[in-house]
């Protein structure tokens, strides 16, 4: 690692171990820091030292901002566990939250984590996008919650009736007697005996997969878990430890990355969470840019579609880029690759705006991995550097064709799956490694400590018939850049066949276009990416227009809203199949196909 007097990030230094196999174990010398044991501990210390700090906020109905401080985060919890533990539930008997991101989410989600009651998020799209609710039954027969909080009974009764049990109780807003503000009400007294009991292995949460690998597992976080990767975080993103984290974040609390990472991240550092009710699609990114004209953050996540929509804005509102950049330590991806043309002009603004490199990261975690595991902090020209592993944890790295699979072993690895312990062995190696089911590629393949790259799921990836393997994740990344906004997502096909193919997803740009001029547009794209490719496995010679959405209930989109792409090549297998047994059909785009 280069020398710098940047003391604002991690400087590691590595212990890197090739073995007679091909196999590779790399962990950073030192060890990881003491750090709390158990995540109630980060509410007690804030509420002590800085009670009257915000700790969460949300825009009321009137559109100012409803902040709640730590001390009240705290006497609220206590009250809002004491009801919990009064309507019996328990390590056994867990709270089920349906409801979207909140302050009543929030601060239910902590009374559990304050008394030691277990509690999931589950995405709301399996009780309000799904029609027959399969999976929000399958999770609520593995879980038998002790209660449920639906924050609109009206709105989730469809859900709640799917999943209802006589010994359940069910919390909402404004109706009946288990009303959320009539549990406030509670007497705090039993919380806090049960506060003493609470300990390093007692279960926090389950977090469900997101199911782009198969039906959604229950992943058991613990309080060592969560309470490590709070560890790992602050010794990564230091200069958090001198300026408190403001956090504006849309992303969903059932998912690990803003459950997990941006939770602990803003309570381990007595930092600001405010909850943005905006999303990045067309309607509904106006109230996250109204948003950022308010909150400057000094840590700011999104998925990259939503950077595509906010480097537009921030390039055509000079006062929004100075307010957003004003505070601004590091900016962080995930979810998807991040395409190049947005990289460049948003690491170009930081630059015009704050006259230094302001640095635009990703990593890689998973939700059985807390998520925090491989972080960048070195500044870089190109997307998609995903770093190098946090103290505490052994990265290995397992020769798999012509591939380097990614296990990790660490105090942020989880214990199992609940109620599925074939999985729970299936998911770890014979050394205890969680095995990741990702590919890596080094950046530098002669000094690992220059990061890596994604190379693609192992369970997507397939051969050609020349028996080259294909990295679907990788190609399917550079196929939608190269394509230049054509496109919004690509579903890629071609096992056992000679080349590569895809099904397109348009995006609103290309559907705009005139019906006439549309494939010879997407032919043009398809044919400048084809050129740039370096091999047949990763060269998309043709494709096809996939005109009807992916579907949740088929499996064939993740709650995250990314594709399931082994589901979709199964689904559409027909389609595959037209595409290479019919090579002059009119709606089959080619690569290379002159148009006149």
């Amino acid at each position: 690692m280069p020398e710098s007097k940047d003391t604002r990030f991690w400087r590691p230094e590595f212990e890197i171990t090739r073995r007679t196999d091909g196999s590779i174990l790399m962990r950073q010398a030192d060890p990881l820091p003491d750090h709390t044991p158990v995540v109630a501990d980060n509410l007690d210390h804030w509420a002590d030292t800085t009670p009257e700090a915000t700790w969460i906020a949300r825009r009321d109905t009137g559109g100012e901002w409803c902040c709640i401080s730590y001390a009240v985060a705290r006497d609220t919890a206590q009250r809002l566990g004491a009801a919990l533990l009064a309507r019996g539930l328990g390590p056994d008997r867990p709270l089920l939250i349906l409801s979207e991101n909140s302050l009543e989410h929030a601060l239910l989600a902590m009374g559990c984590i304050y008394v030691g009651i277990p509690f999931a998020a589950v995405s709301p799209a399996y009780s309000l996008v799904s029609k027959d609710h399969g999976k929000l039954r399958g999770i609520a027969e593995l879980l038998r919650p002790g209660a449920v909080f639906a924050d609109d009974a009206q709105a989730f009764a469809p859900a709640l009736d799917a999943i209802a049990r006589p010994d359940q109780v069910v919390i909402s807003l404004g109706d009946g007697k288990d009303d959320y503000n009539t549990l406030l009400a509670s007497d705090p007294q039993a919380a806090q005996a049960a506060r003493a009991d609470l300990h390093p292995e007692g279960v926090v949460k389950y977090l469900f997969t997101s199911g782009s690998t198969g039906s959604p597992k229950a992943v058991i976080n613990t309080n060592r878990m969560m309470c490590a990767m709070g560890a790992m975080i602050s010794d990564c993103y230091r200069f958090l430890r001198d300026e408190p984290p403001v956090v504006l974040d849309w992303a969903p609390w059932n998912h690990t990355a803003a459950g997990n990472k941006v939770f602990m991240l803003v309570l381990c550092h007595g930092g600001s969470y405010f909850i943005d009710d905006g999303r990045p699609v067309p309607g509904k990114f106006d109230e996250t840019l109204r948003n950022l004209r308010e909150i400057a953050c000094n840590w700011y996540f999104n998925v990259p579609i939503g950077f595509d929509m906010l480097v537009e804005a921030l390039e055509k509102d000079r006062a929004l880029a100075e307010t957003f950049f004003s505070r601004l330590g590091m900016l962080f991806y995930a979810g998807a690759g991040m395409a190049q043309h947005t990289w460049d002009r948003l690491s170009a603004l930081g630059r015009e705006i704050t006259g230094r490199e302001v640095l635009l990261a990703t990593g890689l975690g998973a939700t059985e991995t807390a998520p925090f595991a491989l972080a960048c902090t070195e500044i870089q020209k190109r997307a998609g550097n995903i770093g190098v592993p946090a103290r505490g944890l052994t990265l290995k790295l397992v020769p798999t064709g012509d591939k380097l699979e990614a296990r990790l072993k660490g105090p942020t690895i989880m214990p199992g799956y609940l109620g599925d312990p074939v999985k729970s062995v299936e998911a770890f190696d014979e050394e205890g490694f969680y095995c990741l089911g990702d590919a890596l590629r080094p950046a530098e393949p002669d000094d690992l400590i220059k990061g890596f790259f994604f190379d693609g799921r192992v369970a997507e990836n397939f051969k050609l018939s020349t028996g080259t393997w294909v990295a679907v994740g990788a190609v399917r990344v550079v196929l939608v850049d190269a394509m230049d906004g054509l496109i919004r997502d690509a579903v890629i096909v071609g096992e056992n066949q000679p080349e590569l193919g895809a099904l397109l997803l348009l995006s609103e740009r290309a559907k705009a276009l005139d019906g006439a001029e549309i494939g010879a547009v997407l032919e043009a794209a398809l044919t400048k990416a084809a050129n740039a490719a370096t091999g047949s496995a990763s060269r998309v010679t043709r494709a096809m227009i996939l005109h009807t959405a992916p579907d949740f209930d088929r499996g064939e989109i993740t709650e995250k809203g990314s594709l399931n792409q082994r589901a979709l090549r199964t689904n559409y297998a027909h389609l595959a199949d037209e595409l290479y047994a019919d090579h002059s059909s009119g709606h089959i785009l080619r690569a290379g196909r002159k148009n006149t």
